[in-house]
């Protein structure tokens, strides 16, 4: 029926699948890109919903800074530019080191005390560059690459060369890392990953054409999926980057299993080949399909939209590659019936090296239990990580830009204290006092590089005489809302902290100690760095969780599917123990775990358990039929060890593509993932052999043999069908010999 089903439509699947294809890649390149940092921070947490309010109370945080070259510049010239900026639609308010010095001078500073403060935050002390600071609007902050792109349309204007020009701030961060995350940018090595694809179909399939039609069909399938996360809405961002490279592995996957065991029917001379590898095929890559869409789902766990969606996004992508894999590759099947042809094809002795797995099996072991316990040491020593600025290519200009301002002016990085004086009834003179004491302390701590608020405008001195007090509280109503530095009627006070980066401490232990100093004052902490940081932990917490989740959901599909407890945990141990091992050499290596990296455990045990449901199925099958544990081994080895080893190497390979992103979270991404792919073949031609070789032999109810005249024997009797023992061996003699001796059973008669 499935074989009629494919003659009579395999056409019409593929007519389909080639008109709609334009279609497909036209949606596709819809997907808009996001990487907004704050996406990358926890959800509905203490110290999220604490920054939503102080974005409510101050507005939304984010800044422009751009250093101009003192030598290239004039006071007036800087001043025109300004003028010109603040008038782009997008841009709220615009420091100069001239108009905050006339800000302070209103208040009754002194112009050299102005100028001192302002060193080493619009001036720098080097002399080299002078800064100018610019502040988004709600309207710019959704639109910061036209905002980013109309700042350097102004410098242009102004003849200031864009590259004796340092431009950086979070708006120009997150524009270049939306270009970097975009489809656009990654079309190169997703380009790789096809050149690569296609070469080890065509070293497993022998013919051109075949290899052609999959990969082709495998690249709808991309497009189908990317088509149906625009339908949802979805965004492109740096973690998305890496779907349609799993998508397609999750299809090539499938399709080289079906065109394997379609093969291998042919030559056992099936008389429904198709057929054959279809029903072959639909009970592993269906179990695998599902641990696959586990493993991918656990990651929802995580308080970091971005992964979340990845998810779903890529779930979605493995029930699409199980369409194409197992509906359209049938149908190219029917089409090209004669192109399995393996002619260029290298064969692995497969029931040899199983021979030689079961003999050493005990060695085996017993060195992979010793090298999990090394590598556990370096899974203490993990450490997670999110700095959007690592994200960007070492050669990049806005990296260098960033170094340069940090250097000469200012950091970007900072912590803001939000100060609540709603339960003191001060006057505004004292709330100032007060105000600048708790200011004091924050500078002085040897974390932080400078500090900014309110009372960072007003003398050191304030007047005693009374009209001059009342002019300077009239110019601080003025100019409070419009500078984001005191709120609610004079309840709120902020205190921006710049940290330093040369302290050998922190973020996180500024904080903490922060915290801990002024825990009698009423002041609270927040910002992005203390977000970004407490992402650093989520991070790590939401990996551990994910892994345990997908661990634990696909342990029991395991279970169910093999109908045992035992050969369930069996079957996870040699998935579990090759990822372990590689985020063992992660730690000892000292790399920290960022976001994409946090996700590779789940989706890899997915993946690999994809391989072990196609080799298990077959193992249960031989033993059930009367071989030995050993010899159901080598039946399984023999039948599924080629497409386990093909389809693994494509998995690691297309993964192995990514590495040569210029975007860091891709490319670490893909060197994990290729890594954990790679050690997968451990566990699928070594590990599993070797343990599944340890199992004793089974016990069979075996009817007793009818004495004479074809009479029934009353009585039934145990017997035990031993596990052949594995002889010694010399240098070149195999371990098994080519077949197997029979099992004797002893008869006995029944009276």
């Amino acid at each position: 029926m499935i074989s009629q089903f494919y003659r009579r439509y395999s056409v019409t699947i593929l007519w389909f699948v080639v008109l709609s294809f334009p279609c497909l890649w036209y949606q596709a390149e819809q997907m808009p890109s996001n990487n907004d940092i704050e996406t990358w921070l926890p959800r509905e947490t203490p110290v999220r919903l604490l920054y939503e309010e102080f974005k409510q109370d101050f507005g939304a945080e984010e800044i422009l800074v751009v250093g101009l070259p003192l030598g290239q510049t004039t006071p007036k010239l800087v001043e025109a530019f300004a003028g010109r900026m603040e008038r782009l639609k997008g841009i709220r308010h615009v420091w100069t080191p001239d108009r905050m010095t006339a800000r302070m001078r209103e208040f009754g500073v002194k112009e050299e005390v102005a100028r001192e403060r302002l060193d080493g935050l619009l001036t720098s002390k080097s002399g080299d560059l002078i800064g100018v600071v610019a502040m988004l609007s709600e309207t710019g902050i959704k639109n910061r690459a036209q905002v980013v792109d109309d700042v350097k349309q102004t410098l242009a204007y102004c003849q200031l060369p864009l590259e004796s020009v340092a431009l950086t701030g979070a708006p120009v961060i997150v524009t270049e890392l939306d270009r970097l995350g975009s489809q656009k940018s990654s079309r190169k090595f997703f380009l790789l990953t096809c050149a690569v694809s296609l070469g080890l179909l065509y070293y497993s399939f022998g013919h051109w054409g075949l290899s052609l039609a999959v990969l082709g069909t495998a690249l709808w399938g991309i497009f189908l999926n990317q088509t149906v996360m625009v339908m949802l809405g979805g965004e492109m961002n740096f973690i998305m980057g890496s779907l349609s490279v799993m998508v397609m592995i999750f299809t090539l996957s499938i399709a080289v299993h079906v065109v394997s065991y379609y093969d291998t029917a042919q030559k056992e001379g099936h008389a429904e080949p198709l057929a054959a590898a279809i029903i072959e095929s639909w009970n592993p890559c269906m179990l695998s399909t599902l641990t696959t869409l586990l493993g991918l789902i656990s990651l929802n766990v995580s308080t970091i939209l971005p992964v979340s969606q990845f998810g779903y996004a890529a779930a979605c992508g493995a029930i699409v590659a199980l369409i194409v894999g197992l509906g359209v590759t049938p149908a190219l099947l029917t089409v090209m019936p004669h192109c399995t042809v393996r002619s260029v094809k290298y064969h692995v002795n497969f029931r040899q090296w199983g021979a030689g797995v079961a003999y050493h099996r005990v060695s085996i072991l017993s060195a992979a239990a010793l090298l999990l316990g090394v590598t556990a040491m370096g899974i203490m020593q993990l450490q997670p990580s999110i700095n959007p600025a690592e994200f960007l290519p070492q050669k990049s200009k806005i990296l260098s830009d960033l170094h340069r301002i940090e250097h000469d002016l200012t950091n970007i990085d900072s912590i803001e204290a939000v100060v609540d004086l709603g339960g003191e009834k001060l006057a505004f003179m004292d709330q100032l006092q007060k105000i600048r004491g708790i200011e004091a302390r924050i500078a002085a701590h040897p974390g932080v590089r400078h500090t900014l608020s309110l009372a960072s405008f007003f003398p050191e001195e304030l007047p005693e005489n009374t009209m001059e007090a009342a002019r300077i509280l009239g110019h601080a109503k003025a100019y409070s809302g419009e500078e984001g530095l005191i709120a609610g009627r004079q309840r709120l006070w902020r205190i921006s902290a710049r940290i330093r980066h040369d302290a050998n401490l922190s973020p996180v232990d500024v904080l903490n100690q922060l915290t801990q100093e002024l825990s009698e004052e009423p002041v609270h902490f927040t910002g992005l760095t203390p977000l970004l940081k407490n992402a650093q932990q989520e991070i790590f917490d939401g990996f551990w969780q994910s892994f345990t989740a997908a661990c634990l959901t696909i342990s029991i599909v395991m279970i169910l599917s093999l109908r045992s407890v035992v050969a369930g945990v069996i079957a996870m141990i040699p998935n579990i123990i090759p990822i372990w091992l590689v985020f063992g050499g992660v730690g000892f290596l000292g790399m920290p775990v960022d976001i994409g990296m946090m996700m590779t455990g789940s989706i890899a045990l997915g993946i690999s358990v994809d391989c072990t449901f196609h080799f298990l199925v077959k193992y249960q099958a031989a033993y059930k039929n009367g071989a030995s544990s050993t010899e159901a081994v080598l039946q399984s080895l023999e039948h599924s060890g080629e497409p386990m080893l093909d389809s693994t190497l494509i998995s690691a390979l297309g993964m192995l593509a990514l590495c040569f992103s210029s975007f860091a979270p891709t490319a670490r991404f893909g060197c994990l993932m290729a890594a954990q792919m790679s050690a997968s073949l451990l566990g699928e031609l070594v590990l599993l052999p070797a343990m599944l070789s340890c199992r004793p032999g089974r016990r069979r109810v075996v009817a007793d043999q009818p004495v004479s005249n074809g009479e029934t024997p009353e009585t039934l009797r145990i017997d035990t069908v031993e596990t052949p023992e594995v002889a010694e061996v010399g240098p070149e003699i195999h371990p098994f010999p080519a077949e197997l001796p029979a099992v004797p059973r002893r008869i006995r008669a029944a009276r």
